[in-house]
């Protein structure tokens, strides 16, 4: 699908403050996808859809959650995590994305996981960090993410987990298991 196409379409499903974000977390993974290595179209694709069920009613949600058979877990934790592994199906069912590396970046932009992709921590990152973000902690990541992907995730995850702390929100697993992996990874140590 070509880029002009894709924007086109996720268009009609975000505000429009949310689709300049969309297009600062695009111009983000390009960037990254380009000095890592990465497929830079993947890369492209999985950000411009990333956000596509951001707006789906929460009982839309549920409903899918329940019935595609995915993590019904995802049901006791805080809703903003929904969008994302919702927004895969729904990207794949409704718009015919069936490429299973730019459906996991999707699935996995606001939790993570254990032993992330290069597509995947590329699109967490470029979702954390794009141009229009501002708050404690993400000009740091900004810093690391010129030389390190890996260090600049870990921080990332690590801040996300802080500021849940803080509020007393619970923390779905995955993320505790992407901050986990990732710290083997930065280590250069293999997780048991």
């Amino acid at each position: 699908m070509e880029r002009e196409q894709a924007l086109l379409i996720v268009k009609q499903q975000l505000t429009e403050q949310r689709y300049d974000h969309t297009l600062g977390v695009v111009e983000t993974a390009v960037k990254l996808a380009k000095q890592y290595g990465a497929d830079v179209k993947k890369a492209e694709l999985a950000a411009i859809f990333h956000d596509y069920a951001k707006f789906r009613p929460v009982e839309e949600m549920k409903q899918i959650i329940l019935a595609h058979n995915m993590p019904n877990d995802l049901l006791a934790y805080n809703s903003e995590l929904w969008h994302a592994p919702v927004g895969a199906y729904l990207v794949q069912t409704e718009v015919g994305i069936d490429d299973p590396e730019v459906l996991d970046a999707i699935r996995y932009h606001t939790s993570g996981r254990a032993g992330m992709t290069l597509l995947e921590k590329i699109v967490y990152l470029a979702d954390y960090m794009e141009p229009g973000r501002r708050f404690p902690g993400v000009d740091d990541v900004r810093r690391l993410a010129e030389e390190d992907l890996n260090r600049a995730l870990l921080q990332a995850v690590k801040n996300t987990i802080a500021f849940l702390l803080e509020k007393r929100q619970l923390i779905y697993p995955d993320t505790i298991h992407a901050y986990n992996s990732l710290v083997c990874e930065v280590k250069g140590e293999t997780k048991q």
